[in-house]
């Protein structure tokens, strides 16, 4: 069975293609303007990928925030599925899942079979999401790898009290106004983000093993970070794209409809 997984997203649009269980094709793009559009030529990447045509898909589940602009989909999931599903096929024992995706986050804690037992999500602001990361880094002039990196140089980072977007924007140039070194603000940053994504893992109530997916995953300051608010180890997917985890997702729950 040929199956597609498309998680059509804020910010990128991402897709896997699976045969019975097996990988074959991986795609990630910018979300454009009209999401519909971007799911259309995300699956077509995939498919290009997997060296497969769109008549041999047998079919395809749409997630993301987007999913709703997908009619070629044969049905949509809510992403907090799809992401558990794909989470719990890579590493069975991932209990917690942390989700940081462009302008929301999840917090999913998963039960048996990964079936979805609870979850809090933050989608009215985009503080802690990858948006607010983009932003933060190019005020203090640096790439998204540099500012992660900070994390791990600081000694001395500046406390910021702002979670939201636009205060921590004036906050933040107000620190660097007053000479504040950017590894220094940087840190702060990434507590502040640790700070708020932690305090909805603790609603939720934490279990291990925990994981984190989503875009912002890849940013080693900000695991550590989480790692360090939340005193446990964060679990890295396995030479497997942690931005991927919703489309891969999608894509087995498209197995078993």
């Amino acid at each position: 069975m040929l199956t597609a997984g498309v998680d059509i997203g804020s910010r990128c649009s991402k897709a896997v293609i699976l045969r019975e269980q097996q990988i074959i094709g991986t795609t990630i793009i910018d979300t454009e303007v009209r999401t519909s559009q971007s799911g259309h030529e995300e699956l077509a990447a995939a498919l290009e990928d997997a060296r497969r045509s769109r008549a041999e898909l047998d079919k395809i589940v749409a997630t993301g925030y987007g999913r709703i602009s997908a009619p070629f989909a044969d049905k949509v999931i809510t992403e907090i599925t799809c992401h558990a599903r794909g989470a719990y096929h890579l590493n069975p024992k991932a209990k917690t899942i942390i989700d940081i995706g462009g302008q929301d986050s999840k917090v999913i804690r998963v039960g048996e079979m990964g079936m979805v037992d609870d979850f809090a999500m933050n989608d009215r602001c985009a503080a802690g999401t990858g948006r607010f990361i983009e932003v933060m880094a190019r005020i203090l002039k640096v790439d998204l790898t540099t500012f992660g990196k900070f994390y791990f140089k600081s000694k001395k980072p500046c406390q910021i009290s702002s979670v939201c977007t636009v205060f921590a924007e004036s906050e933040v140039i107000s620190l660097m106004a007053e000479g504040q070194k950017a590894r220094d603000i940087a840190k702060g940053l990434m507590n502040s983000i640790a700070g708020r994504v932690g305090g909805m893992v603790k609603r939720v109530g934490i279990a291990e093993e925990v994981v984190f997916s989503g875009g912002v995953a890849k940013n080693e300051g900000i695991m550590r970070a989480l790692s360090d608010e939340l005193e446990v180890k964060i679990v890295p997917f396995k030479k497997f794209d942690p931005q991927l985890i919703g489309a891969l997702g999608a894509a087995l729950l498209a197995q078993n409809s």
